[in-house]
């Protein structure tokens, strides 16, 4: 098959504004996968600053992540974000188990935050920025769009902007995580790092996706890399 070919096969997306779009709303979720990956958290950590109590912590945000998953199958729905959660909070309960400090709770996010930021980051420098990779995904072709310089340019701009989010978070987070950690904050200040987490998810994403959508909007590009 030709690459004209390949670029042409059906799909439902006519731009590649419309299908960044569609993939990066896919990949965060949304409000709701926000959500499935929040509750669990907050309970296991209440629960744990509470009671010291690991088996009863991860019961409960276990019940809270099952009646989620429950939800989402009898919807015939994705269960991706409950089973995330679930990931989370089982890394966050082995590490609080090894070193005994409730701050490691917010751990895995700072390092999720931290891998992503680096994995884009390198993706710009060696010119293969990820977005690029998301356009290829519904193009027909992962790597077509390559041959264009004007796409590279324009998906180099949009993962810049895509890593904004996780370089603010760890600026923010990495400091608080520190001062709990090292007792000059309180336990009790754990919650506060979670909070502070998740109001600075799906927020800070939607000014990311605003900053995109004001890029994309100057322009309408072609799926098909031939045109």
């Amino acid at each position: 098959m030709t690459s004209d070919a390949k670029s042409l096969q059906p799909t439902a997306y006519d731009t590649v504004e419309a299908a960044v779009r569609h993939q990066l709303m896919k990949a965060l979720g949304g409000k709701r996968g926000m959500i499935e990956a929040a509750v669990p958290t907050l309970a296991f950590t209440i629960s744990w600053l509470a009671t010291k109590d690991m088996k009863q912590s991860l019961l409960i945000s276990g019940a809270f992540a099952a009646v989620l998953l429950l939800v989402r199958l009898a919807q015939k729905q994705s269960v991706q974000f409950v089973l995330n959660s679930v990931f989370g909070i089982a890394i966050a309960a082995f590490f609080v188990s090894r070193t005994g400090d409730a701050a490691d709770i917010a751990l895995p996010g700072i390092l999720v935050n931290a891998l992503w930021a680096a994995g884009m980051l390198l993706s710009i420098v060696t010119r293969w920025p990820v977005v690029g990779f998301m356009v290829g995904s519904v193009a027909g072709d992962p790597v077509e769009w390559r041959k264009d310089p004007g796409m590279v340019k324009l998906c180099t701009k949009l993962t810049w902007l895509l890593l904004a989010p996780n370089l603010i978070r760890l600026v923010v987070q990495v400091p608080l995580y520190l001062a709990v950690s090292n007792g000059m904050l309180s336990e009790n200040w754990v919650v506060v790092q979670l909070v502070v987490k998740y109001a600075m998810g799906w927020p800070l994403q939607i000014a990311a996706f605003a900053a995109m959508g004001w890029v994309l909007a100057r322009g309408r590009t072609p799926v098909n890399a031939s045109a």
